[in-house]
């Protein structure tokens, strides 16, 4: 069914809906693993810099910054949503692994889109079920996309 006539996947169509038509490569699961290994330090530096901040802010307004101790454990959506929908299109660990997101028509994707896609990814790293599943539908894919890419309309890409 997705056969070409080199017995290879045609890299343009999907096991399911209309053809993705991306004029670009598409990641490998490893160079996202790894990608996500230097994001967590990342993340955690950037979480970090927010608690020096927010510790700095309370002190100089007697406490009352120090409400905004609640956003910490959102730093790495943010961290996401800020990467990702900028103009580099991608978080510092997949820049390094030369990685992109973008979506079907293959342009950038916006910050909204960006932070939802990070929350899919932690709530199904959160569950070993939908982890398992997260993983699974990324091997048997042969675009690599994984389910909370395919959810969102999004691919992560080779960049350049």
């Amino acid at each position: 069914m997705l056969e070409s006539p080199t017995g290879y996947a045609d890299p343009t169509r999907t096991a399911y809906g209309a053809p993705m038509a991306l004029p670009v490569v598409r990641a490998s699961l490893g160079a996202r693993f790894v990608a996500y290994l230097l994001d967590i330090l990342f993340i955690f530096g950037f979480t970090a810099l927010l608690t020096l901040l927010i510790t700095v802010v309370g002190a100089l307004t007697f406490g009352l910054g120090w409400t905004l101790f609640a956003v910490l454990p959102a730093s790495g959506i943010l961290y996401s949503a800020v990467t990702v929908g900028g103009a580099g299109q991608g978080t510092w660990g997949m820049r390094m692994m030369g990685l992109r997101v973008v979506n079907q028509a293959g342009t950038r994707v916006d910050m909204i889109t960006a932070a939802v896609h990070a929350l899919l990814f932690y709530v199904a790293i959160s569950t070993f079920l939908l982890w398992a599943l997260d993983v699974v539908i990324g091997l048997v894919r042969p675009d690599r996309r994984l389910g909370h890419d395919l959810l969102l309309g999004l691919a992560v890409v080779r960049a350049g």
